[in-house]
């Protein structure tokens, strides 16, 4: 009788980590998209220091902001590292488990539990595994998993998952 699959690691949520998790698994906008806001704020800080009486500090500060939304745009993936390599979770370490049931990852500050049933798609990227469900979208690094673990969920896209 076949032993039912259960894997179990530990690993870093480190400057690697979220680097590899944000050129996996991030949705680049098109141009256009990407720099809309930072146009919109531009261009109404612009009107509001040429055409009104408002006060010349309150325009200089929504042109500022639209300067600022546009190199966030530019510099997204050093930007969104950053803010996560500051966040509490930063350098802690995250438990996670997969076996027959779903997968479980906890660490100190949060922890998701997300049984098969719950799994919307998923797909195989070329460094891990990116998992869709109803609270959002979850990735997994090959680097945290062994042979097994892949082959397990490889499986499972085959059979469960398919788009």
């Amino acid at each position: 009788m076949q032993q039912p699959f259960s894997y179990s690691t530990t690993y870093l949520l480190d400057k690697a980590h979220f680097q590899e998790c944000y050129s996996e698994s991030a949705i680049i906008p098109t141009p256009f998209h990407a720099y809309k806001k930072s146009m919109v704020l531009i261009l109404a800080g612009m009107l509001l220091v040429l055409f009104t009486q408002m006060n010349p500090y309150v325009a200089w500060f929504v042109f500022a902001m639209g300067i600022l939304e546009a190199l966030s745009s530019y510099y997204q993936k050093p930007w969104w590292v950053m803010r996560q390599m500051l966040s509490k979770a930063a350098k802690g370490n995250v438990d996670l488990t997969i076996d027959e049931e779903g997968i479980v990852s906890k660490s100190f500050y949060a922890s998701l539990t997300l049984l098969w049933s719950e799994v919307l798609s998923m797909e195989m990227t070329q460094l891990g595994w990116l998992i869709k469900h109803a609270k959002g979208r979850s990735y997994i690094s090959n680097n945290n998993l062994s042979e097994e673990a892949v082959l397990f969920l490889s499986e499972k896209l085959k059979h469960q998952y398919k788009h």
